[in-house]
């Protein structure tokens, strides 16, 4: 039996910040697919090519709201038009690179955007259960190597790491001081790995790189081949969200931090994600080494321990790197010869799904 319920979302409101980019566009699929009603808020996609408008997501939503989260009146009038039972945070400047040319602007988005998301749920009444949807780069990485559990020490040297770990402390802040009443909304923070599938066309990220170069018939050039990733498929992470928010509604004691990430089988290096990838791809597509050494700085070793997860939750991860890198260039593919993508992720999601019955 599959981990999420028909029963536990069929007509259910949610509020999804982030539903215009790639993980919120998968995330739309799924929830819809379940019978719930989706009140999107966040920017328009980016310029170009996204998931968003490939898979047909606009006509799927019950409201879209396209505004800033600096805008905090705006936040507040479309949460309290939406009337939900849950909210799901995931609107952020989700780049490392970028942070670094937009510091005041990622800080403005993830640190203020969630505080004023919070703030709008105080004030409606309808919202049983909020999660925020933070990073798997809020720890203080000191390069020690072992895994990451939820209660170890939060820090950011980049600005985007450090937002983000801002983001966790204002969740925290606002769950202790206004959301500990009986009957007061349930507040939970999911930490996740480095995501991947199909419809991610965000710049400077790993395998959406390599693709954009071997559809192109070029190579791809990696500045840190040996910087180690905790790798996992989208529906990871997002049906673990799931399970945490039907857990909340329930009423079960889990309003805390939670990490989702892949095992530490599939914790493995750029260089070998990339050549795997260039494998799957064929038409000989090529991996080099980009000699260049003034790029900006980024944590040469992540990886998140989900004890709490598979534990609390019965969450697992079911696809390892070999099928979740399969089913991303499977994906694009299917794009690039001109498929139906909406109706393709949706295939993604019930094989997943079906993974998850087992």
């Amino acid at each position: 039996m599959s981990p999420l319920h028909r029963s536990d979302w069929e007509g259910r409101s949610v509020f999804l910040t982030g539903h215009t980019g790639f993980k919120g566009s998968w995330l739309v699929l799924m929830l819809e697919g379940l019978g719930a009603r989706v009140h999107g808020y966040a920017l328009d996609p980016d310029a170009g090519t996204s998931m968003f408008g490939v898979a047909g997501i606009e006509a799927l939503m019950a409201s879209d709201t396209r505004a800033d989260l600096a805008d905090r009146d705006r936040v507040a009038a479309a949460m309290k038009a939406a009337v939900p039972d849950l909210v799901l945070h995931l609107a952020a400047q989700p780049l490392v690179r970028e942070s670094y040319k937009q510091p005041v602007g990622t800080f403005a988005t993830n640190v203020m955007g969630t505080a004023h998301v919070l703030e709008s749920v105080r004030s409606i009444s309808s919202v049983r259960a909020v999660v925020v949807v933070t990073t798997d780069k809020v720890y203080e990485n000191d390069g020690r190597g072992t895994p990451f559990a939820e209660g170890d020490r939060l820090g950011g040297d980049d600005p985007y790491s450090a937002s983000k770990a801002a983001a966790e402390i204002v969740t925290a802040s606002y769950r202790h001081s206004f959301f500990r009443d009986p009957g007061a909304a349930r507040v939970a923070t999911a930490r996740a790995g480095n995501v991947i599938g199909g419809g991610d066309w965000a710049p400077a990220r790993l395998v959406p790189d390599c693709m954009r170069a071997f559809a192109e018939g070029a190579p791809v050039h990696l500045r840190y081949p040996m910087a180690t990733r905790p790798w996992q498929h989208v529906l990871e992470p997002l049906t673990g969200y799931l399970m945490l928010a039907q857990a909340l509604i329930a009423g079960e004691g889990v309003a805390h931090a939670w990490n989702f990430g892949p095992p530490e089988s599939d914790q493995a290096a750029v260089g070998d994600v990339a050549e795997r990838v260039a494998r799957l791809w064929g038409a000989d597509a090529k991996v080099l080494v980009d000699n260049v050494t003034a790029h900006p700085h980024e944590a040469g070793l992540l990886a998140l321990d989900s004890t709490r997860a598979v534990r609390e939750l019965a969450w697992r991860p079911r696809w390892p790197l070999q099928r979740a890198l399969g089913e991303t260039v499977s994906w694009q593919k299917h794009w690039l010869a001109g498929g139906d993508m909406q109706t393709f992720s949706r295939e993604q999601i019930a094989a997943y799904l079906e993974s998850t019955a087992s």
